[in-house]
């Protein structure tokens, strides 16, 4: 395998436990847990201004197949599936996913909601992808951490221009909304070393 040392050997463990928590700006980040496949969860997967820009919209969402989902994803050595919760309070507001994780090229996806809606507006999702990709960088030694977003997506194409990500290209009429078609909007971040030493 190809790639660097952290890399390497991040891909063959997982990079955090359960119980750790990474620090933010009002918010840290943990594992989902399976205590947290409850009745809030599915309740944020069918609320249709939660979900209007998320691809899990087209399914139905039950606690089983919450359940299997957050079990694959703890199970993965190529995904991280984070609950973002409120420092203060511990109320786990929304989730942050970062995978699947390429470990020979040293790229991840990284895609995030929040399902409260009294968090929303408040800099909680551009802290949450500033701290994964924190994570991504440090602690997995990846090169690149990249996102799409429906066009018609301003709160999340703001959430990822204010965490540092560039946008970096327009799929044209790619995905479906309501009745009609939209954009897909490309951003992507690289490691600061990464960006130093390009040679263009």
């Amino acid at each position: 395998m190809t790639g660097s040392p952290a890399g390497a050997e991040a891909s063959e463990r997982r990079a955090i436990l359960d119980g750790e928590r990474l620090a933010g700006n009002g918010i840290y980040l943990r594992l989902v847990e399976l205590a947290d496949c409850g009745e809030r969860y599915r309740t944020w997967l069918g609320d249709p201004e939660v979900n209007r820009f998320l691809e899990t919209r087209w399914a139905e969402h039950d606690d089983w197949a919450i359940r299997e989902f957050v079990s694959a994803m703890r199970m993965s050595l190529s995904d991280y599936l984070f609950a973002i919760v409120e420092a203060g309070g511990g109320r786990h507001v929304g989730n942050i996913k970062l995978g699947a994780i390429n470990w020979r090229h040293l790229h991840a996806d990284i895609s995030y909601f929040i399902g409260e809606h009294d968090a929303w507006g408040r800099g909680v999702a551009t802290e949450a992808i500033r701290v994964a990709t924190r994570f991504a960088f440090e602690r997995l030694g990846l090169h690149r951490v990249q996102a799409v977003v429906y066009a018609d997506n301003s709160g999340s194409a703001t959430a990822l221009e204010r965490a540092g990500y560039a946008r970096e290209g327009v799929a044209r009429l790619k995905v479906r909304i309501g009745d009609g078609w939209t954009d897909q909007l490309a951003y992507g971040m690289l490691r600061p070393e990464s960006v130093s030493s390009d040679p263009a």
